[in-house]
């Protein structure tokens, strides 16, 4: 199996030019003057979609990509995985825990309740616009390394 020498794509034997950044990967002292070998573009999404991708469906996307052949094996695909399975777990966790004192506050009160519901309304639009963020970002090719979940993310990513 070969790789592109500008971006690190994995491509197939007797292949021109990379599918993913279309860099030639003819050897330097070929003659210019023969025949080149048509362009052959590997079907599928971009690193970069793909890596945005992770993040549209949450952790069910990111297992998705996880598990799909060419793209399991790029880091930055792996990493930007788990970072949308461990931000949508942490996502989950916070809402049961603001759910949960929502509740108590409203069974204590009827305006701390009202209160905490609208605090509910805040936390879900923060991590709203953080999805939006890391999708945004993660289609540009930059890598935002979330607090906390993003080591962990990296780690299980290998390193990425």
């Amino acid at each position: 199996m070969a790789f592109c020498p500008q971006c690190g794509f994995k491509i197939r034997e007797g292949v021109a030019y990379c599918g993913n950044c279309g860099a030639s990967l003819e050897a330097p002292g070929t003659a210019s003057g023969q025949q080149a070998a048509p362009v052959s573009i590997q079907p599928g999404i971009s690193i970069n979609g793909a890596s945005a991708l992770c993040y549209l469906f949450g952790f069910i996307t990111g297992i998705i990509f996880l598990v799909l052949p060419p793209y399991s094996e790029d880091k930055r695909v792996r990493f930007h995985a788990f970072q949308s399975i461990f931000l949508n777990v942490a996502v989950c966790a916070v809402h049961i825990g603001v759910t949960f004192v929502t509740i108590m506050f409203h069974a204590i009160s009827f305006s701390l309740g009202l209160m905490m519901s609208s605090l509910h309304l805040i936390v879900s639009l923060i991590f709203v616009l953080i999805w939006l963020f890391m999708m945004w970002k993660s289609y540009q090719g930059e890598k935002i390394v979330l607090p906390i979940i993003g080591p962990f993310a990296e780690r299980q990513a290998g390193g990425a």
